[in-house]
């Protein structure tokens, strides 16, 4: 496999897991901690791949969105 496909395969379960999980801690929809976020800064980071922030755990990332773009959770 192409490493580029490896990274997408990976990068696609981390924000799965990472859906679920803030779905998880704040106990809301799955569409909902979708739409948070996909609309975060968190999301562009991974995409962005800015210092290899996609390789941390997802329940840290999760928790990480959590804490700094709490203003998401009352959209």
């Amino acid at each position: 496999m192409d490493e580029n496909i490896l990274e997408q395969v990976y990068q696609e379960k981390l924000e799965e897991r990472i859906v679920a999980q803030i779905a998880k801690e704040r106990d809301i929809p799955l569409e909902k901690a979708m739409r948070i976020y996909y609309s975060s800064n968190l999301a562009d980071q991974i995409h962005q791949g800015m210092e290899g922030i996609q390789y941390l755990d997802y329940k840290v990332l999760a928790q990480l969105l959590i804490e700094t773009e709490d203003e998401k959770f009352s959209m």
